[in-house]
């Protein structure tokens, strides 16, 4: 990789061309292609999904001709957008331990709720016998299959996480630091490209507060300002862990995560328990393994 071969004028427009792009192509199959509307949610969905992955193979593409990727080696070209498996235990440890930090009381509650009905339970069930584990087993593998086939688990779990930590990070930074850029500049400018992206939810927005311009400028600015703030907090983790993608990826989880937790926090007893079971074991198997959101 050639790193004089970007100015920083070349780096800021590919960066917004890019953002620019992400989002266009979500409605490129009705506004550019004319294809009928389709015929239900999980349909649409998908069509979304692979917008939003021919939107990231053309950035990958894209950041790698004008980086001058000379390498035509896997794993170099890999390297490039921080897919690395050096050090992978520590860039995704560390990171997630500290955005942890943030919900240590909602951790702590949901621990103490999941104590509490597994308890009551027993108490009702006569004790920690064989059919207590086979029940909570079953609950356990039906919200797992309840989870793995809903359309919005895969959407905030799994495509839009790599999608947009591709595209906005993996890409742009790399871009931005080639440019000439300073790590500080970078960490502040590449969050700006990531929330202005969500203007495009302005007039739904818009519609959606009785058409009220006011109050869509406030929702929208609040979502713009946290849309900077995670930005600025991934971008951080994604240069000092030296550029892991795995780090981004999975503190975009977790924020998504406790976001949908505390929208579908129910009073019910089972529906309590698999919410807690989700909260503190979902986020083990997606890490292990390896916002707002535009798809």
């Amino acid at each position: 990789m050639d790193d004089g071969g970007v100015s920083k004028a070349v780096a800021v427009v590919a960066c917004a061309a890019m953002a620019l792009f992400y989002v266009a192509v979500l409605y490129a199959p009705t506004v550019i292609l004319r294809l009928p509307p389709p015929p239900s949610f999980k349909n649409f969905m998908i069509r979304r999904f692979v917008c939003a992955a021919i939107s990231s193979v053309v950035s990958v593409i894209v950041s790698a001709l004008l980086l001058h990727m000379k390498s035509r080696d896997v794993s170099s070209l890999l390297s490039l957008y921080g897919i690395r498996t050096d050090h992978i235990w520590q860039a995704v440890v560390f990171p997630l331990l500290l955005t942890a930090l943030v919900y240590a009381g909602s951790l702590v509650l949901k621990a103490l709720m999941l104590v509490s009905s597994l308890t009551e339970d027993m108490n009702y069930g006569g004790g920690f016998s064989f059919e207590y584990i086979k029940n909570v087993s079953q609950e356990a593998v039906a919200c797992t299959r309840t989870m793995a086939s809903n359309v919005l688990v895969w959407r905030n779990y799994i495509v839009a996480p790599i999608t947009e930590e591709l595209v906005f990070r993996a890409c742009m930074i790399p871009l931005l630091l080639c440019g000439g850029f300073q790590k500080s500049t970078v960490i502040f400018l590449c969050p700006i490209f990531f929330s202005l992206a969500h203007l495009n939810h302005l007039m739904e927005v818009y519609s959606k507060q009785n058409h009220n311009l006011i109050k869509a400028f406030m929702v929208i600015g609040l979502q713009l300002g946290y849309t900077v703030v995670f930005g600025s907090y991934a971008s951080f983790l994604f240069i000092q862990t030296g550029r892991k993608f795995s780090c981004s990826f999975s503190c975009s989880h977790i924020l998504q995560l406790y976001g949908i937790a505390c929208a579908s926090f129910t009073r019910e007893r089972v529906n309590s328990r698999c919410i807690c079971s989700r909260n503190c074991g979902f986020p083990v198997v997606t890490f292990s393994n390896d916002v707002p959101r535009f798809v």
